[in-house]
């Protein structure tokens, strides 16, 4: 089992940055694959990026290639996303998520097990 806290969120203006920053609460961090996700009022939770366990592989959705970045600090236990040139469309409630293993390129929530609290993004 692990536990994810997700920071970072906040208030942007369109075409500014933040980075989204989730911490993992064990040493074994480093054995899952890692994912953010975001919701927004009324819509369905989607897969934004995704980092495989030693951070060689990463994914993207389609609205954020070129924009958002995820990485990761195994000797950390934590989690990045650095995101660029926000809009409007990104407003959301993001989620930091956890898998033990690697699920692959997967942007489905239904295949990470652990889940963080969520960090509001606004773009005005």
């Amino acid at each position: 089992h692990v536990q994810l806290v997700e920071s970072g969120g906040g208030s942007v203006q369109a075409g500014g940055s933040l980075r989204l920053a989730c911490a993992a609460s064990r040493d074994s961090a480093a054995r899952y694959s890692m994912g953010w996700f975001r919701q927004a009022p009324g819509k369905e939770r989607e897969g934004v990026a995704g980092i495989s366990p030693g951070g060689t592989i990463t994914w993207y959705a389609d609205s954020v290639k070129g924009r958002f970045t995820i990485s990761r600090d195994n000797a950390k236990n934590t989690v990045y996303l650095q995101m660029n040139s926000l809009k409007p469309d990104d407003t959301a409630m993001y989620y930091c998520a956890a898998e033990s293993g690697w699920v692959g390129s997967s942007k489905s929530p239904v295949d990470f097990r652990y889940w963080g609290q969520g960090t509001q993004v606004t773009v005005s």
